[in-house]
């Protein structure tokens, strides 16, 4: 889950979302806990990747969603986060976040269909994000879905402890270019940990309007681009969630929770484990 402050509304601290000031360096008490809930959400993820099918609606992924994270022990880390009303956010085709599930809205083949959740284990957040291509879409959607996953590889792999923010975001955002798609710069990862959104902002393109960090091992990160098939601007609807493309072109994104390490990475939530 993605947030932009100015466009969201406020609600007062709870124990799941009060503000911390500075970037945490997880002890390897908290890393491995942090492991337990990250393997949380990426199995909730790897079921719902196999279950979607035409005619479900996206209130249905949003119950399963729940169910398996409470019976796996957690509970969703989304759920009344600054008022969100639901265990995911589903955001389909010009959607491009924070779409909220809706048991009007069915899912057709072809659609592209990004699910986005967070599991809440033991006082820490896992968080991790994937984009589905719902029985046959068209080439372009599929050439956008498979760019916006290696977007995000191309930006993990260069975690590692002494890089900087900038050397992932410039990676994400010339794989991305080179593809003839767009970053949406309106919304970026974010550090994670006892706190769903924890510094620091973790941007996907190049910019001087926000502090280029030096990673530490230690460091977990919610590493999550957006990417666009035409233009990289957003609005935001009038349920004051729902960020759309501003000339409805096709969404994808991908997330995972990163740990940095002395010599690389750990992907927290990696699929292919569990």
């Amino acid at each position: 889950m993605n947030i932009l402050s100015n466009i969201l509304p406020q609600t007062p601290a709870t124990p799941s979302n009060k503000k911390r000031r500075g970037i945490e360096i997880k002890s390897q008490r908290e890393i491995d806990i942090m492991r337990q809930a990250a393997k949380i959400v990426a199995t909730v993820l790897k079921e719902i990747s196999q279950m979607v099918e035409p005619g479900m609606t996206t209130a249905d992924i949003d119950a399963y969603a729940e169910k398996r994270i409470r019976e796996m022990g957690a509970t969703p880390s989304f759920k009344g986060y600054m008022g969100f009303p639901a265990s995911i956010c589903s955001s389909v085709n010009n959607e491009v976040v924070h779409g909220i599930p809706n048991p009007k809205k069915v899912i057709r083949a072809g659609d592209v269909l990004k699910v986005d959740t967070g599991a809440y284990f033991q006082g820490f957040h896992g968080d991790s994000c994937i984009t589905i291509g719902v029985g046959e879409v068209t080439p372009e959607a599929a050439k956008l879905i498979r760019v916006a996953e290696e977007a995000l590889y191309k930006g993990i792999e260069q975690v590692k402890a002494g890089n900087y923010l900038m050397d992932l975001a410039g990676a994400i955002q010339d794989h991305v270019e080179a593809n003839g798609f767009t970053i949406v710069e309106d919304f970026t990862g974010h550090g994670v940990g006892r706190n769903l959104h924890e510094e620091p902002s973790v941007f996907n393109f190049r910019t001087r309007e926000m502090p280029n960090v030096k990673l530490r091992a230690g460091m977990t990160l919610a590493i999550e681009p957006i990417v666009n098939a035409g233009s990289r601007f957003t609005r935001t609807l009038r349920d004051k969630w729902t960020a759309v493309t501003v000339d409805n072109a096709l969404s994808a994104q991908f997330e995972h929770t990163v740990l940095v390490t002395e010599d690389g990475y750990e992907i927290l939530t990696d699929r292919s484990q569990v």
